[in-house]
């Protein structure tokens, strides 16, 4: 499949999970892919993975902390000035901490909103201001699918009081994205997102070494099981490809059936 032939996409968070499957799935379908996320290490064994796949150099690293402005900034810049252009962003950096809200304490609460929201907001609008410009000075005639993926959650519809800087912050990330979209329909640029439920990721990795935790999922899950990265990389490619032409500012929700049980 090439359904990424000649397309320049950014991954956040890429080093594992959801961003790791992701960027393997994209590079694997014709993108060229920027792997983005704070450690280094991690970037260059998926850096190496996939181009010893491909055989060609599809995937480059870009060590950057996605909550710092001037971070995301030199990002931009990278692609510019390497690229020239780009064509899809893939918001997936995310992290948590647990506690109540009578419990957390403002650092807590910065770190998970940053974490999970302002990240999202300042790759959005660097990037985003990116795509424009590609638009503009491109040639007429020759449109390319551009769209935003950004990673929501489940705990975006369904609060968790140990969890409430989470669930909130994944919640404005869906509302953000529908209001994303509006801003950016008129260049042609989709903006969508997608609510993983339970996925086997180091987010969750200690819950699941629980088996009451486990039991607890499958008991609430329709499917009865957690979720496997790459299944959500599935959804996130669909999106961001042109067979999804026709959809923005919509949240699939990829929960397992957690949410109708």
């Amino acid at each position: 499949m090439t359904r990424f032939s000649q397309t320049i996409a950014v991954v956040t968070g890429a080093g594992s999970g959801i961003g790791e499957s992701t960027a393997i799935r994209l590079a694997s379908e014709g993108a060229k892919v920027i792997l983005v996320g704070r450690t280094q290490e991690k970037l260059e064994l998926v850096s190496n993975k996939i181009n010893e796949a491909s055989k060609h150099t599809v995937a480059h690293i870009f060590t950057a902390d996605v909550t710092n402005e001037d971070d995301v900034n030199n990002l931009a810049t990278f692609i510019e000035e390497k690229y020239g252009d780009l064509h899809v962003v893939v918001n997936n950096a995310g992290g948590s901490r647990q506690s109540k809200i009578l419990e957390t304490s403002s650092d807590d609460w910065d770190f998970v909103q940053q974490t999970n929201l302002k990240s999202v907001f300042l790759v959005s609008k660097a990037l985003g201001n990116l795509m424009v410009r590609g638009i503009k000075t491109g040639i007429e005639g020759q449109e390319r699918n551009r769209s935003i993926v950004n990673v929501a959650s489940l705990s975006g519809y369904k609060a968790g009081s140990h969890i409430p800087h989470y669930s909130s912050a994944k919640a404005a990330v869906i509302n953000f994205s529908r209001a994303l979209a509006l801003e950016l329909a008129p260049y042609g640029i989709r903006v969508n997102s997608v609510s993983p439920g339970f996925v086997e990721t180091p987010l969750t990795e200690q819950g699941l070494q629980n088996e009451s935790f486990q039991a607890a999922i499958r008991r609430n899950t329709a499917l009865k099981r957690v979720g496997r990265p790459e299944e959500i990389a599935n959804i996130i490619t669909f999106l961001a490809s042109h067979e999804a032409s026709y959809m923005t500012g919509s949240d699939v929700l990829a929960d397992g059936g957690w949410l109708i049980t």
